[in-house]
């Protein structure tokens, strides 16, 4: 207390001088009219001033959840676009064929599609080796299972290899392991795809009969002959093709759609059929 008292007596004169000028602002505040105004106007732009830099603020730190709210929107978008992208393709020119497809497709996709997505973050990713890898913050306790169809905003990426509780590693399309069965749009030709180990950006679907209908620039999507890919889901684009050595197939240089550089959101395909498939396929290979 004895050096607070002796602080105050020390420094008397700057405590007298702060005391008088707020003397001297309350007196020309209450009598004077213009500068009481000006006051108040600068008073209501420094407190504008902090309103805004606090609504920026708070405005920043809750991005985090607006954009968690836009991964699942964007999740359901996906499986919206799947759907309607299955009509489209069952559709024909002809106007009869046309609505009796319409009529199917609603009866197969209204309360009884078995597919949805989990959205999931990637922690870990690698591109430079022949077997590459990607890691995803989503594990068993978020409904991961291995075998799982993961795919990019862009298009395919991978396949789930192995789960623990919180996180997952993907097999990425860029592994020399990794096949997926595709076909060119708007056909039924279908093929296996893998990537060679080379170019990042090319992979190549082979065993593509060479009566097969197709030329550069069309799209390759999965052909859903599988329960670990819908179909329609992208691949690529033909970038060029060739005949292999036996001249009774086409190998298809394909562009791949997603770019695995830049990976940062992944949606894992939960097909609710999955297990029900493979055990039927896996009883009639028994009996091979």
């Amino acid at each position: 207390m004895q050096k607070l008292l002796a602080f105050i007596v020390a420094k008397r004169h700057w405590f007298i001088f702060v005391l008088c000028e707020i003397f001297s602002f309350v007196l020309i505040y209450r009598n004077n009219a213009y500068q009481r105004n000006m006051m108040l106007s600068s008073a209501n732009v420094i407190t504008s001033g902090i309103s805004s830099v606090s609504s920026t603020a708070f405005s920043y730190f809750d991005l985090q959840k607006v954009n968690q709210e836009l991964l699942e929107r964007s999740s359901l978008l996906e499986m919206e676009v799947l759907k309607l992208r299955e009509q489209l393709d069952g559709m024909t020119v002809d106007s009869i064929s046309f609505k009796k497809d319409i009529i199917f497709a609603d009866s197969l996709f209204s309360g009884n599609y078995t597919y949805k997505y989990i959205t999931a973050r990637v922690v870990n990713n690698s591109v430079v080796y022949m077997n590459n890898y990607i890691t995803i913050d989503k594990g068993a306790k978020d409904g991961i299972r291995p075998d799982m169809g993961v795919v990019s905003p862009q298009g395919v990426a991978g396949i789930v290899a192995t789960v623990n509780d919180r996180y997952s590693v993907v097999i990425s399309l860029l592994n020399v392991k990794f096949k997926v069965n595709c076909k060119v749009r708007h056909t039924n030709y279908f093929g296996a795809l893998s990537w060679k180990g080379d170019a990042m950006k090319y992979a190549y679907l082979e065993q593509l009969p060479t009566h097969a209908t197709f030329q550069t620039g069309d799209t390759i999507v999965t052909s859903g002959y599988s329960a670990v890919f819908p179909p329609g889901i992208m691949v690529g684009v033909v970038e060029s093709y060739s005949k292999q050595n036996d001249d009774n197939f086409y190998s298809l240089k394909v562009r791949l759609a997603t770019d695995f550089h830049s990976l940062n959101v992944l949606f894992v395909i939960d097909n609710a059929a999955q297990t029900e498939q493979r055990e039927v396929e896996q009883e009639a290979r028994k009996n091979d």
